[in-house]
Formats: structure tokens, sequence, C-alpha cells
């Protein structure tokens, strides 16, 4: 089941200054999230996860993918070098309409 939290992603661009220093807005980011995550059961082993960004049409959605996933094992309690499979799509959305989906598997 995919799971959505309605925040507008932060880009890897806007998330670290120099070399990988965190940004306000990263740290803002991440504590916001925390509050909007629900609970789930985390599988244990290896991970896929699946991602919806939705964000505007100027936005590269990849650049999406680390910060959030960051701030996924760090509410979930795992490392994220258990991902062994990413998936991923880009939805075009009006400014102040941005969400983020993810849906976390055991790897089969």
């Amino acid at each position: 089941m995919m799971h959505v939290v309605k925040i507008k992603p932060v880009s890897v661009n806007d998330a670290y200054t120099g070399r990988r220093f965190a940004t306000r807005e990263l740290k803002g980011f991440k504590e916001l999230l925390m509050w909007m995550l629900p609970k789930i059961d985390m599988p244990e082993g290896r991970l896929e996860v699946w991602y919806e960004f939705g964000v505007s049409k100027n936005s590269d959605g990849d650049n999406c993918q680390k910060a959030f996933q960051d701030a996924l094992s760090a509410q979930y309690g795992f490392n994220d070098r258990m991902i062994y499979a990413w998936h991923g799509r880009k939805v075009d959305v009006p400014k102040g309409k941005e969400y983020v989906g993810f849906e976390i598997r055991a790897m089969v």
C-alpha cells in the first residue's frame, strides 16, 4: 500500500551546502516530516522502496529521493544500505499540491 505525505519534497540541490552540510531547509523538512509519517510495520532484511514525487513540472524528480530516503531511514530505524531496489516516478502537480508517496517492501 502506497503511503502519501502531503509535503513538498526537498531537492538534493537545496538540501546541502558546501561539503554536504545540511541546510536549514533540509533540517526543517526532516523535522516536519517526522510528525507526518504514518506508523508502519517495517519489513526485515533486504528492502525495495517505491517512491512517487508530486512536484512541479520544472522539478528534477530524482533529486527529491535522497533527502526523503534519509528521513525514512531515521524515522523507521533502518539503515538505507539495506535498500536493494528503488522504483520511482514523478507526477506533475500545481504549486501548493506537492506530496510524496512511498512504500517499503521486503525483497522477495
